[in-house]
């Protein structure tokens, strides 16, 4: 029986609320390390995919789907997430969905016999959409253990993650030398359609690739320099390393990809940003030192922030930080003399003082404004 127009109002609202997906996709995450190795981003799509199935069956039965549940389910076993993992998140978000429908409805003023018909169907829906989660999991669990291509992704993902070390014979079969120094390349693709298509364009540098943590990686023979991109993917590119250290250079490269912008970047070049962003409790508390006399909240204070960041990135030079802001030298002069009066930063042109207080300056500022 459809839904009365009060509670799909509800429900409706409780689908688009971004506060409900957070605390669905913090409950899958926790519930489940596999699932939580994932981006952020796929979690999401999950769960809004989720929700939005099980509102359109209790608000119209009649338009029952289960091809999308299917597809997400593949999609799973293409990532690596083991199964038992893939329904501990599910189970727990789908737990935490029922109560905060309760919740609500009660909240709205809904009879409780209504509300329990109501939950009972979605209750039912949702548990056939987990079977089907479930079939298309062992569908393409199927087709992927069949497969040569299988075979050299569950070896990438030993060599990059640990497990028994691969035979010479079994890299040799992957197409990797055992002596051979690759590249460990990272990206943020995660979904398995998108990631076929850069793996094509990755295929021209040599390498094996594969899904990793759900994220699209690979071990390039050549660094894959001029690599044509979609529109904003993140690729970060580690220079040749041995087979042995590709373990560590994959973690390293994991931190990248999360802190890089869009285009394809030397992890090398990102040494600075993923050595600060290792120690956030060291971050909080150098920014509370240098700027705790600032006000997030006051634009005049974050606007003299960020024109100290932006002096730092161009080496403290006056025109060069003035043309990038596109305001007067003495308007930055006068923001850096400000942003003296209020705290411990000291600001100068051509500044002859270490580097390091410099880079203690430029983490504190960078984290004060949100980062990146």
């Amino acid at each position: 029986m459809p839904a009365s127009p009060l509670l799909r109002q509800v429900l409706d609202a409780m689908a688009a609320d971004d506060a409900v997906v957070d605390e669905l996709v913090k409950a899958a995450r926790s519930q489940s390390p596999e699932v939580a190795r994932l981006p952020e981003a796929e979690n999401r799509r999950h769960v809004r995919f989720l929700l939005s199935a099980a509102l359109r069956a209790t608000t119209n039965p009649d338009t029952a789907d289960y091809t999308t549940a299917e597809a997400l389910g593949a999609d799973r076993a293409a990532q690596g997430v083991p199964l038992a993992d893939l329904l501990r998140g599910v189970q727990a978000g789908r737990t935490l969905a029922a109560r905060f429908a309760v919740e609500r409805a009660r909240a709205a003023g809904l009879a409780d016999d209504v509300i329990l018909e109501t939950i009972l169907e979605a209750e039912r829906y949702t548990g056939a959409l987990e079977r089907h989660i479930v079939k298309g999991y062992h569908a393409a669990e199927l087709q992927l253990s069949r497969t040569v291509r299988d075979a050299r992704t569950q070896l990438l993902r030993t060599l990059l993650l640990g497990g028994d070390s691969p035979t010479p014979e079994e890299l040799r079969q992957a197409g990797l030398r055992p002596e051979g120094r690759y590249s460990c390349v990272v990206s943020d693709v995660s979904d398995p359609a998108r990631a076929r298509t850069l793996e094509q364009a990755l295929l021209e540098f040599g390498g094996v690739y594969g899904l990793v943590e759900g994220r699209l990686t690979g071990l390039a023979a050549r660094p894959p320099a001029g690599v044509a991109l979609a529109d904003g993917v993140r690729l970060v590119v580690a220079p040749p390393a041995a087979l042995a250290e590709l373990r560590e250079v994959h973690r390293l490269g994991t931190a990248a990809v999360r802190i890089a912008g869009p285009g394809c970047h030397d992890l090398t070049e990102l040494a600075g940003e993923i050595a600060l962003t290792a120690q956030p409790l060291l971050a909080r508390l150098l920014t509370a030192g240098l700027l705790g006399a600032l006000d997030p909240g006051n634009a005049f204070h974050r606007e003299l922030a960020a024109t100290a960041l932006a002096y730092l990135d161009h080496g403290q030079r006056l025109r060069p930080t003035a043309e990038a802001l596109h305001l007067h030298p003495n308007t930055v002069r006068y923001r850096l003399d400000r942003l003296a009066e209020l705290t411990p930063v000291a600001l100068t042109e051509n500044s002859s003082g270490r580097v390091l207080d410099a880079v203690r300056t430029w983490w504190a500022l960078h984290r004060w404004l949100g980062g990146r």
